[in-house]
């Protein structure tokens, strides 16, 4: 009993090794794998085809969100709630300041209102930089 047992344990023991052999060589190609798809090819004018030039033109339809905001305010929910006909809503800006223009919610210039054939527009006073808006974001 006891040869057959350790001739038992051999094939077992050898199993065990082809099998950790099997998983390693998977292993292995598995990284080659994820090596070559982490490999990125590099982007500039030459690759584009375009000769150098970059067009903007594939953007010139995609919808932006414009808003104007004249000021801001906290407020609970039980006053809200209050809130009716005539009611009058403090905001953090004083009469005369300028608005603020939002581009998808980001801040991109400042303007004073203006009244054009009897409806409200915007006469645009100070466009916001890249640095500034940067600055402003962090």
């Amino acid at each position: 009993m006891n040869d057959t047992t350790t001739e038992s344990d051999e094939a077992m023991s050898d199993d065990w090794a082809a099998a950790m052999q099997e998983q390693e060589t998977e292993d292995a190609a598995a990284e080659d794998v994820a090596a070559e798809s982490a490999q990125f090819q590099q982007l500039n004018a030459e690759n584009q085809g375009g000769g150098g030039e970059v067009s903007i033109d594939a953007i010139m339809d995609v919808p932006i969100t414009i808003s104007m905001e004249i000021g801001r305010t906290k407020i609970s929910i039980r006053n809200l709630l209050q809130l009716n006909q005539g009611s009058v809503v403090e905001l953090d800006r004083l009469a005369g300041e300028p608005m603020d223009v939002l581009v998808n919610g980001t801040l991109i210039a400042q303007g004073e209102v203006v009244v054009v054939n009897d409806k409200f527009g915007i006469r645009l006073t100070d466009i916001i930089s890249p640095a500034d808006r940067v600055k402003r974001i962090q």
